[in-house]
Parts: C-alpha cells; sequence; structure tokens
C-alpha cells in the first residue's frame, strides 16, 4: 500500500464542481430498449443534459464516458455520441472502461484536468445495453474468414476454400459474451458469496436489504424525486415515450424474497435474482465545471470533487470489495469520520455484497491487517445510505451508473443540506473507488 498523501487545497477557482445530471430511464435489458444501442442512448442522455441546462455546446471543452460493452462498431462510443447529440466537432471525447466504475474514472479524470486549469468545462458519464451485446464467431473460423476475405484472384479461389475442410462443427459455435472474470472463471455472482463466506452475511439480512433497495426507490419516484432528471426516450419503430424506470418494484416484500432460490450458490447461497442487480440498459451525463467558470456562467455548484480514491484487490477473493478497500483510505486522507460524512451512495451489485463491504468498515483487524490502518472507520448509518434506492432497484447499466451515483449525491447534498458525501463502488477484477463530494454553501 502507497502511503497517505494530504489532500488538495480547498476553496479554489479551480475546484471542479458537479452543475447539473440527467440520466435516460433505466430498463431491464431485452425489453423497452433492445432495438435501441449504447450510441443511441449515450447521444441522448448528452443531449438531455444540453437541454436541460440550456448550456451552449461551443462551451464543452472535453467529454468522458464510461463503458463496459463495448460494440467494436462504435469502439469510441463517447466521441459517437458527441457528434450525434450535435456537439461541434470541435469537442474532444473519449471513453474509458473499469467495469462498474467505468462513469467514476470519467468523472475523476475530468476533475483533475479542471483543477489542473487544462479546462474549465466537461461533461462525464457512461451508457451501456446488455440488449445487444457484440457477439464473435470462434477463433479459428474468424482466422478462415480473414483468410476467404483476401482473394484477390479466381485462381486462389480454391486453395482459399480448402481452409474450410479444416472446420469442425464445433468451430461454428457463437463466441457469446458471459457475465464472468476472464482471470479466474467466476461470475460476479460466485464472487458476492465468497464475500459471505468472509464476513457471514445471512440470508434474511440480504433481502432485507433488497427490500428496503425497492421500498426507497418506488418512495422516491413517487415523490417525483427523479422526474427532472429523467430524458424521455422515444423507442421506434412506434415511437412509444419511455419517461420512468421499469426497475423498482413496489410489490417486493420479504415473503416473496425467501421464496427465491439461490441464484449462483445453489446450496448455500444467500444472492438471489431478487437480491441481485439486474442487466439493465441506460445512460447517465453530468456537467462539471471549474467553480470560476461555473460562476461566469450563472450556474449553482451543487458539489465539489474534493478528493478521490482507487485500489484493488485480489481478483477472486476480493472480486466485489472496493468500498472497504477505498472508503478508509479517504476519509484517513481528508482526516475525517464516519460521522462527519452526511451522505453515503454505495454501488449495489448484490444486497449481501454491499452489507459484506459495510461489516469490513467496521472490523479493526480487517483494517490492520489489509489496509494498514490502526483501527476501523466503524459503522456507516443505514439510514444515510442510498436513500432513494440503489442499483438493485433502479438499475445497473454498467458504465453509466457512476453518473447515476455522483449526480445523486449532488443533489442529496443540496436537499438534506449536508456537507460531505461518499460515492463508492466495486468493479470486476477486485476494483473499488471512493470518490468524497463536499457541499460548496455547507
Amino acid at each position: 500500500m502507497t502511503d497517505i498523501q494530504p489532500s488538495v487545497d480547498t476553496g479554489s477557482d479551480y475546484d471542479p464542481v458537479i452543475v447539473d445530471g440527467v440520466r435516460t430511464p433505466f430498463m431491464r435489458s431485452h425489453k423497452a430498449y433492445v432495438d435501441l444501442s449504447a450510441y443511441d442512448l449515450g447521444r441522448l442522455a448528452l443531449s438531455g443534459l444540453l437541454a436541460k441546462t440550456g448550456l451552449d455546446a461551443q462551451e464543452v471543452e472535453q467529454v468522458s464516458m464510461g463503458t463496459v460493452i463495448h460494440d467494436p462498431l462504435t469502439s469510441n462510443v463517447a466521441r459517437e455520441c458527441v457528434l450525434g447529440a450535435g456537439f461541434p466537432a470541435t469537442v474532444p471525447a473519449y471513453t474509458v472502461a473499469l467495469a462498474c466504475i467505468s462513469s467514476n474514472v470519467a468523472a475523476t479524470n475530468l476533475s483533475d484536468m479542471i483543477r489542473l486549469k487544462r479546462i474549465d468545462v466537461g461533461i462525464f458519464g457512461g451508457t451501456d445495453t446488455c440488449s445487444d451485446p457484440p457477439i464473435r464467431i470462434s477463433s479459428k473460423l474468424r482466422k478462415a474468414m480473414v483468410k476467404l476475405g483476401n482473394i484477390k484472384k479466381p485462381q486462389d479461389i480454391m486453395k482459399h476454400l480448402s481452409l474450410l475442410q479444416t472446420l469442425r462443427p464445433s468451430d461454428m459455435a457463437l463466441d457469446v459474451p458471459k457475465v464472468a472474470e476472464f482471470s479466474n472463471g467466476k461470475s460476479m455472482g460466485e464472487g458476492a458469496e465468497i464475500l459471505v463466506q468472509q464476513t457471514g452475511v445471512t440470508r434474511e439480512e440480504s433481502d432485507s436489504f433488497a427490500e428496503r433497495s425497492h421500498s426507497l426507490a418506488v418512495k422516491a419516484a413517487s415523490e417525483g424525486i427523479f422526474k427532472d432528471d429523467l430524458v424521455p426516450v422515444q423507442v421506434p419503430p412506434k415511437f412509444v415515450t419511455i419517461s420512468q424506470d421499469d426497475g423498482p418494484r413496489a410489490d417486493t416484500t420479504m415473503e416473496k424474497l425467501a421464496k427465491l432460490r439461490p441464484a449462483f450458490d445453489k446450496k448455500f447461497g444467500v444472492a438471489t435474482a431478487g437480491s441481485s442487480s439486474f442487466l439493465t440498459d441506460g445512460a447517465s451525463a453530468v456537467l462539471m465545471m471549474s467553480r470560476k467558470k461555473a460562476k461566469e456562467l450563472g450556474y449553482a455548484p451543487k458539489a465539489v470533487v474534493r478528493d478521490y480514491v482507487y485500489n484493488a484487490g485480489d481478483a477472486l477473493s476480493e472480486m466485489l470489495s472496493g468500498p472497504a478497500l477505498t472508503i478508509p483510505l479517504l476519509l484517513e486522507k481528508n482526516k475525517l469520520s464516519v460521522e462527519d460524512i452526511d451522505v453515503w451512495e454505495i454501488h449495489e451489485a448484490f444486497a449481501c455484497q454491499v452489507l459484506a463491504n459495510l461489516k469490513y468498515l467496521k472490523d479493526d483487524q480487517y483494517a490492520r491487517e489489509r489496509l494498514g490502518l490502526e483501527k476501523a472507520v466503524g459503522e456507516v448509518p443505514l439510514e444515510k445510505v442510498n436513500v432513494w434506492g440503489g442499483s438493485l432497484s433502479i438499475g445497473h447499466p454498467f458504465g453509466a451508473t457512476g453518473g447515476r451515483l455522483l449526480w445523486t449525491a449532488a443533489r442529496r447534498l443540496q436537499q438534506e443540506g449536508g456537507r460531505y458525501a461518499v460515492v463508492s463502488g466495486c468493479a470486476a477484477g477486485g476494483h473499488g473507488s471512493a470518490i468524497l463530494l463536499e457541499n460548496p454553501d455547507a
């Protein structure tokens, strides 16, 4: 572990501030957005952000978007989304990928650019769809097809066609993307069950947290919390308008959740379909400026990106330990305690994963032996965590979730009048991030 460095200076004209944000409604995959691409969703989020803020696109100096499921046709999907949303061609854009915290990376990249005075105005976010993943043919068949495509002369046809005789029926199978780690072959759900074994999270605790997520998301939606942030999507060919998420379920109860079978560890598992985030399509876009530029353009900053930490652990045993690996370091670095944090937004990959990380955060032995700290940060008050629901209920379009979390945290700081917020998430490969936001008005 590297030495902890002091936090950045505060109160600068070049503080990176979050100004506004939007997202498309998050929809369960293979349903409403089945005919839309990540490009379609991303450009709609970007154009929706311009419409909401009234910002002149000429002011934007950089766009960074996260994505996880890459379509070869739009290898730099951020750039394609910028062009598709009507931005000037002079606005540069790039795509980042760090699994479920991809748009967190986009956000902190731009915050660094602003703090270093490289830019004054940027947009971060992300876009993903699981409804139309890129499916490849087998490696052997691909190589044969490439050679066949190189035929130049009629006399070469028979020579190259002989390649097909070397193929076997198994070579005709499709290579469908799997939700599993390349390094160990385990799914995220299996990683969650490893955390359960390490921390002792129970089935009842997991189901209770899942029920809480749905209940809070349904309540927030009914109160209009998300209304101004959702960019309506018109889906061809009938151009039906989608204006709200389809994930939150008002009929979620402990009784119904208890009837579901374990999804990953069939015998002893805790995670079920009801306590796991579901495959989701959607996009997010968040406007970030320097404090000075926001003032010049007449925008009210909602949160300052004060600091952040990224960390990684064992790709198998710590596959989903991101919050536990990063939150203590972030708080230590900024000389803050759990009691100083008013708003917590933690990515809900699985209910048991969130609970396991919360257990680690109050475990002194874990803090000493794993992070080299004197003691644990302590118990995070659940009443301050994800109070408008989370990924379990709202949905989790991989590359877009960080944008939702950061904008939600900024909004909550304003609405609740708190000073500090922590946004944290886990990601494949044993990665984690924790981002510290501060209310500019507190």
